[in-house]
């Protein structure tokens, strides 16, 4: 059964930063800066969890993950936003 997580992480260093983005692209939906919505099974979390901390600095870095339940049979997704309205942003991300 798949889980559907936030995951938003702060990088202190570029580099990592780059390839923390390149990493949570191939897992999830890139919502915000360094916000992704994933559809997780146990074993992706896993594998997901193990790919990061292999990359970040744990003394300097932070990768924070929300569970927001089940994927299925939780309605549909709603987000809502104060400031700049959200926008679905389905065109590939470029980090330089």
């Amino acid at each position: 059964m798949r889980k559907s997580f936030l995951v938003c992480y702060d990088i202190s260093d570029d580099k990592r930063l780059r390839k923390v983005f390149q990493t949570m692209r191939g897992y999830g939906d890139h919502l915000q800066y360094s916000v992704f919505e994933c559809q997780l099974t146990v074993t992706d979390l896993v594998r997901l969890r193990a790919e990061l901390s292999a990359i970040i600095h744990h003394d300097q870095d932070q990768v924070l993950f929300v569970d927001l339940g089940p994927a299925e049979g939780r309605g549909d997704r709603v987000i809502t936003a104060l400031g700049k309205p959200y926008t679905n942003l389905d065109a590939p991300c470029i980090v330089v």
